[in-house]
Order: structure tokens, then C-alpha cells, then sequence
């Protein structure tokens, strides 16, 4: 590599210092010195010396380097381009099992709602049946009473009967009326209705 360069210098020195000559001899003519037809063989030449130095320089060391650091960075981007498509797979595939979770979770509560909801109509039901039970009972016990009650108060309205019709049969006619005809004359009239 240092010998190009310093061949390439060389070459380089060699044409700067052709050309200060050139320069000190054309000095004393007018005009321009690459327009004068007696220079232009030497200055083809040179054209062409100097075309095939930057040649070679630019196609064996500049031009490499080149091509060097862009194949590293098509490599590079590759390699940027090949992660981001594996995130990209990956980020996917979460996102498909999120989604999958979340169907699961909605599902798993669906199910477990409709599973209390049948729990809380059954517990309802009970309740209603064992409150039913209850009402019956105590309707039942509640009639018994009630026909107790409706017993006693009967007993006592045919003896009250009996008391007021000897009360008005004294009071009225003027004589005394014995208390189990009274009461015979009321059973009577009460035909043995409760």
C-alpha cells in the first residue's frame, strides 16, 4: 500500500516539476500556454500519465474502501432488517396470545356468571320453597287457631244465648227458666252448627 502512495507521489513530482520548466520557458511567449499547438504532444502526455495514476489510485485503494464500507452497511442494514422482522414475528406472536388470554378470560367469566346465576336461582328457589313450607305451616297452624277460636267463641255465644234467653224468659213472662233447658232450647235453635 505505501509503495502506491509513494509511486503515486512520485509520478505526481515528477509531472509538478515537467510543468515548472515547461512554465519557465513559456515565461517569455504571450498568450496561453495549453493553447499553443507546439505544447500539445507533451501535454497529452501528461493527460495521460496523470489519468492512468488517478486511475489506478482511484481503482485500486479509494474505490475498495468504498465498496468496503458499503457492503458494512448493507450488512448492517440487513441485520436491522432481518431484527426488526423477528421483533415484528415476535410482537405477533404476543399479540395472538394476548388475544387467545383475553377470548379465554371473557369465556372463563361468561361460564363462571352463568354458574352463579344458576347458583343464585337455586338458592332463591330454596328459599322460596322453605318460605313457602313456612307459609303453609303457619296458615295451617293459623286456621287451626282460627277454628279453635271460632269453637270457643260459639261455645260461648250459645251459653250467652242461653243465659240471655233465661234472662228475657224471666223478665218477660216472669218465671224462672232452668239453665239446661235454656241451654237445650238454644242448641235447638242453632240447629248443631258450629
Amino acid at each position: 500500500m505505501r509503495g502506491r502512495f509513494l509511486s503515486a507521489a512520485v509520478v505526481l513530482g515528477s509531472a509538478v516539476a515537467t510543468a515548472a520548466v515547461a512554465a519557465e520557458g513559456q515565461a517569455t511567449k504571450a498568450g496561453l500556454p495549453q493553447l499553443d499547438p507546439s505544447t500539445f504532444a507533451p501535454q497529452l502526455i501528461w493527460l495521460a500519465i496523470t489519468f492512468a495514476a488517478l486511475y489506478f489510485l482511484m481503482s485500486r485503494v479509494a474505490l475498495p474502501r468504498v465498496a468496503e464500507v458499503l457492503e458494512t452497511r448493507a450488512d448492517h442494514i440487513n441485520d436491522d432488517l432481518r431484527r426488526a422482522e423477528e421483533a415484528r414475528t415476535e410482537a405477533e406472536a404476543v399479540m395472538q396470545a394476548y388475544e387467545k388470554a383475553l377470548v379465554d378470560a371473557r369465556n372463563k367469566a361468561r361460564a363462571e356468571a352463568v354458574q352463579a346465576t344458576d347458583f343464585a336461582k337455586q338458592a332463591a328457589e330454596e328459599r322460596e320453597r322453605a318460605a313457602g313450607a313456612t307459609l303453609a305451616q303457619e296458615a295451617s297452624e293459623a286456621d287451626a287457631r282460627i277454628t279453635q277460636a271460632k269453637s270457643e267463641a260459639l261455645g260461648r255465644v250459645r251459653s250467652v244465648a242461653a243465659e240471655v234467653a233465661a234472662a228475657a224468659a224471666k223478665r218477660l213472662g216472669g218465671f224462672d227458666v232452668d239453665a239446661g233447658k235454656a241451654q237445650a232450647a238454644v242448641d235447638a235453635t242453632f240447629g248443631g252448627r258450629a
